[in-house]
């Protein structure tokens, strides 16, 4: 089978399938969320929500950010970890000895990126954009997740006759904490499973993966 190169789908293939991926399973979860609720505020004997309300509710906010703040965390860290830290056999490491393309003084050429033609601190801060991208996005995605799991919180307090909290007990309190470090756990789990795994394991085709035929220890 011949593969025309200039498709846009084989160019963009992987952008486009975990894109899509992701919102067919975000639209998942707010469906079975949206019953989940439902469910919950049945047996309270409470109004049901409609699509649009439960969409703006703590209670699908708090679900999807504790998540998206722990993925935006690991990776971010990941980025910082690789640019010093070392595996031995490791596909996901930098060589043990050897200088690398990444670590590599930029220059300025013909196709390079903007940042780079501008130098000074504009180079400086595109330098290190990557890590600085994720710290926001985990940053943001803390501060919404906090936001829901408050007022989901309150509301379950609410519903259960039970006294409020403001928001700064509430920061304080173990189940906000509880519901970022069992996410913040897994996200290191995989990380430490992708990294350890591909020191004697191997995937054909995959960039994640050493040559079939690499040394155990080579990097």
């Amino acid at each position: 089978m011949v593969t025309n190169k200039n498709n846009f789908f084989y160019r963009n293939g992987l952008s486009i399938t975990v894109t899509s991926l992701f919102l067919l399973f975000l639209s998942f979860q707010f469906i079975t969320g949206w019953h989940v609720k439902n469910d919950e505020l049945a047996e309270a004997h409470l109004p049901q929500l409609s699509l649009p309300e439960y969409f703006s509710s703590p209670h699908f906010m708090q679900a999807t950010f504790e998540n998206w703040e722990s993925e935006f965390l690991q990776m971010g860290m990941y980025v910082l970890f690789t640019v010093s830290l070392r595996q031995r056999g490791s596909a996901e490491s930098k060589s043990l000895t050897e200088k690398e393309e990444v670590d590599k003084k930029p220059v300025a050429h013909k196709n390079a990126p903007w940042p780079v033609k501008k130098g000074g601190i504009i180079l400086a801060v595109y330098q290190h954009s990557l890590s600085i991208a994720f710290g926001i996005l985990f940053l943001l995605s803390f501060i919404f997740h906090f936001i829901g799991s408050f007022n989901s919180y309150n509301e379950e307090q609410v519903e259960k006759h039970l006294q409020t909290l403001k928001w700064n007990e509430y920061f304080l309190n173990s189940q906000f904490w509880f519901e970022s470090f069992q996410n913040w756990q897994s996200e290191f789990l995989a990380v430490a499973s992708i990294v350890i795994l591909s020191i004697w394991l191997r995937e054909k085709g995959s960039p994640q993966s050493k040559p079939v035929d690499a040394a155990y220890d080579e990097n």
